[in-house]
């Protein structure tokens, strides 16, 4: 059907190769509740840095930084943290007995070690922990059909056998305080039925209990549909496993789709306890589910995220040494430029907003374009404003003001504004504040001009009249004048008219730092500022001499 409002038209890209997800995995309808639902309290958080990203980077971590890696992620609260793939390499093992030698795990933080279902590599991952008072052994297999025929070749009986062979050798091989979890890869792809099956008759074997419980990570390995699609899903397994107050419901979010953080929320409401993912996202292909947004995400809700990103910076410089791979400058909440604003009517709304919060320090945040409070997760509001030719009166005002002390008075702004804009979109450039402030002095701090003031003294009457005494030089011609008025600016233009100029006030205000007039001179208006000694007889110089260009 063509509609008249939209002239798209068929591409030529072969879509036809490419299934729908209700074409490939069964996804059963349930009276759904996550919908309704809220979160109000933070999931437990596992990081898999250590493994599921170390695996998807070019230069792998070695055991120092994986050291620095593991020691952050305690620092900021982790409690259950995935450490390794000790069968996978011999510095994967490295590292892990490298944590018991050293004694590094906490007393509250439990170790977790991944394996396939196969004999050898489940003891070559116990080996690796001996010595350690707990741990999590994570026993994984893929379960969809495509990967049983294309992979494995194994039906659903020869993969079931497989893991309860794995799950047996687990048992056998398991000193006390080590639990057990199970992730049936390419969750997402695999029939329900089979997924459940498989993890009941584990959760039977390995005898769960609420004071033993097992973990059963249900994986959006590739991620296949829209995230109620897998909330669908996980709901569907929160209400229909067994054994349920015995089981932690895990998830493991990819983002192949560019919607992994969507996935862990939405099956966070639908009942998951757990959700694994990386600091910042890293992982295969487009990445695990970003931990550092999905925390940050409840924070901004009023949730306690039960971790500490109170020096993201910190966070942000660790992760990046440790992976060897920057964070995007617009990564949500760490990025170097998300508190920062370009658009002058966003500057605007942010300084207003600023300012309302001075007034209300301890209200609620509400701050234009700021989800949250920068300084929350340790940054300060200089960035949060910059300017380039983009930018409006609010954003170079604010930093004049945050940075020099320059408060322009607002009938000011739009002019400056007009100069700075056609400086930037000159340099194609952002301007830092000291570029600013040396572009508003060469505009607005006049001290060579037409007229000059070679002297001058006021002095203050009986009367409280002042008296302004100066020696001006305009042009060639020095002479000596002097004018009364009620303050130093008026006796200064009265002493302006006798070499005369017509001059005539139309805007004035100081700040403790500058002063800054708007003077019509000859009918021709003009702003002008003055620092310093006399700055407000320095700024009503600089309008008039602007205004005689």
């Amino acid at each position: 059907m063509t509609l008249t409002w939209n002239p798209q038209r068929p591409s030529a890209m072969p879509f036809h190769r490419y299934r729908p997800y209700d074409q490939r995995v069964d996804v059963p309808v349930t009276d759904r509740g996550w919908p309704s639902a809220r979160i109000e309290c933070a999931p437990l958080w596992v990081p898999v840095d250590l493994r599921d990203g170390n695996q998807a980077l070019a230069e792998p971590m070695d055991t120092p930084r994986k050291r620095r890696f593991f020691d952050l992620l305690v620092s900021l609260g982790f409690k259950e943290i995935e450490v390794g793939y000790p069968s996978a390499s011999r510095t994967d093992f490295d590292f892990v007995r490298h944590l018991v030698a050293d004694g590094a795990v906490p007393d509250d933080v439990t170790p977790v070690v991944f394996t396939p279902a196969r004999r050898e590599l489940i003891d070559r991952t116990f080996d690796s922990i001996e010595g350690l008072p707990r741990a999590v052994v994570h026993l994984y297999i893929a379960t969809s059909p495509v990967w049983r025929d294309v992979v494995l070749g194994r039906d659903r009986d020869e993969v079931w056998r497989t893991v309860k062979d794995a799950a047996e050798h687990m048992v056998r091989r398991a000193a006390p305080g080590v639990r057990f979890q199970f992730s049936p890869e390419t969750f997402n792809l695999t029939e329900p039925d089979f997924v459940l099956e498989l993890c009941d008759r584990l959760t039977e074997l390995w005898d769960a209990s609420p004071d033993r419980p097992v973990t059963h990570n249900l994986p959006a390995t590739v991620e296949i549909a829209t995230p109620n699609v897998y909330a669908d899903q996980i709901e569907y397994f929160h209400r229909h496993l067994s054994r349920r107050d015995s089981v932690i419901l895990s998830v493991h979010p990819h983002n192949d789709r560019g919607t992994g953080v969507a996935c862990a929320e939405l099956s966070v409401l639908a009942g998951a306890q757990r959700v694994e993912g990386c600091l910042f996202g890293n992982g295969e292909r487009t990445g695990n589910v970003d931990l550092v947004t999905l925390a940050l995400n409840l924070y901004a809700q009023g949730v306690d995220p039960m971790i500490d990103f109170s020096d993201i910076d910190a966070v942000k410089e660790t992760v990046e040494h440790c992976n060897r791979l920057p964070v995007h400058p617009r990564h949500p909440y760490a990025g170097d430029l998300v508190h920062t604003a370009f658009s002058g009517t966003h500057q605007d709304a942010i300084s207003k907003g600023f300012a309302r919060r001075a007034e209300h320090p301890d209200g609620p945040w509400d701050v234009p374009y700021l989800p949250i409070d920068p300084a929350d997760i340790g940054r300060s509001y200089e960035a949060v404003i910059r300017v380039n030719s983009q930018s409006g009166k609010g954003g170079m005002a604010y930093l004049l003001k945050a940075h020099h002390d320059i408060d322009l008075p607002p009938r000011m702004r739009p002019e400056f504004s007009r100069v700075v804009q056609e400086a930037t979109d000159d340099s194609g450039r952002e301007m830092t504040p000291k570029e600013l402030y040396d572009l508003f002095r060469s505009t607005y701090v006049v001290t060579d001009g037409e007229v000059a003031l070679e002297a001058w003294s006021v002095h203050r009457d009986e009367s409280g009249a002042h008296r302004f005494v100066c020696t001006l030089r305009t042009g060639d011609r020095t002479g000596d004048y002097e004018g009364t008025g009620a303050g130093p600016v008026t006796a200064f233009v009265d002493a302006l008219a006798g070499a005369g100029f017509t001059v005539h006030v139309r805007d004035f205000a100081e700040d403790g730092t500058a002063a800054y007039a708007e003077c019509e001179t000859d009918d021709v208006p003009a702003w002008g500022a003055g620092e310093g000694r006399g700055a407000s007889v320095q700024a009503v110089l600089s309008a008039v001499n602007r205004a005689l260009r």
